[in-house]
């Protein structure tokens, strides 16, 4: 029993081995980890693009988390503290590969005036929940699959709808039989629920410091806003709501209001999805 309290003590505080996302690449799209200096005193406060960014103790040291949009053009980027001297770091370009898909509902590719009306009320209610923050001290950053499929379209592809040029894909898609159970890859709060035009019955999770996902194109959602979940808890189901072309997870995340690739929460997304067809 001593050597196990000794041992106890040696350990160093959880704070100081809080995990950061298993990659990360400054490229749109992609996340950056900035060394901020020793961590002393209080949670250091910063903003890029006017939205607060996750900041981390990690080995002694704080670590700002960055999410960098899709949108962002390649060069150097600034990072401002609530107090002191910006930071600066440099974006690189990528590019994303295409995808052309056919909808054979032509109102999710068209929408009619009605349906416009609804789309753009709908847009405020998902722009509030990606962009949520919420401040937490241990925030998971290291996630486990949502759902059990295939890959079946990558993060960033460049979209074409029935030919026609569409905003690129800011998440991943899934593909899986409907019904399948989606769990919560981290820990976290519902932010909000509901069954949208594009997304479907979508789930928006907050688990803390600016990181949301959200679950599309569910058959059935299993939770309500304002409840707490555990990682691994089911919340849904896998179905084909929305614009869809079958059933599948269409799964997103978002990094102080930036859609970044889930990918960079695993060490190894694309290996854990194969495994899971076997």
């Amino acid at each position: 029993m001593k050597i196990i309290a000794l041992l106890l003590f040696l350990l160093p505080p959880l704070t100081l081995l809080a995990a950061l996302p298993p990659h990360s690449e400054a490229v749109p799209g992609g996340i950056a980890i900035i060394d901020l200096g020793p961590a002393h005193g209080t949670l250091p406060v910063l903003y890029y693009k006017e939205q607060q960014v996750m900041v981390q103790q990690n080995q002694g040291r704080w670590k700002a988390v960055v999410g960098i949009p899709l949108s962002t053009k390649p060069g150097t980027q600034k990072l401002t503290p609530a107090q002191g001297t910006p930071l600066t770091f440099t974006v690189q370009a990528k590019d994303y590969t295409t995808q052309h898909l056919t909808i054979k509902n032509k109102r999710k590719v068209n929408p009619n005036p009605q349906d416009m009306t609804r789309i753009r009320s709908e847009r405020g209610r998902i722009n509030a929940a990606l962009a949520h923050w919420r401040e937490a001290t241990d925030v998971e950053t290291r996630f486990i699959l949502p759902v059990q499929g295939r890959l079946s379209s990558p993060f960033g592809l460049r979209r074409y709808f029935n030919e026609q040029p569409r905003k690129p894909h800011s998440g991943i898609d899934i593909a899986a039989a409907e019904g399948t159970p989606i769990r919560a890859p981290a820990s976290g709060q519902v932010i909000d629920t509901g069954d949208y035009f594009f997304n479907g019955n979508t789930v928006f999770l907050d688990h803390g410091q600016g990181l949301v996902t959200l679950y599309c194109h569910m058959s059935r959602i299993d939770v309500q806003s304002g409840q707490t979940v555990r990682q691994g808890e089911v919340i849904g189901a896998v179905g084909q709501t929305g614009r869809v072309t079958g059933p599948h997870l269409h799964w997103g995340v978002s990094l102080n209001d930036a859609r970044v690739d889930p990918a960079l929460f695993f060490e190894d997304l694309e290996g854990l999805l194969s495994h899971s067809q076997r």
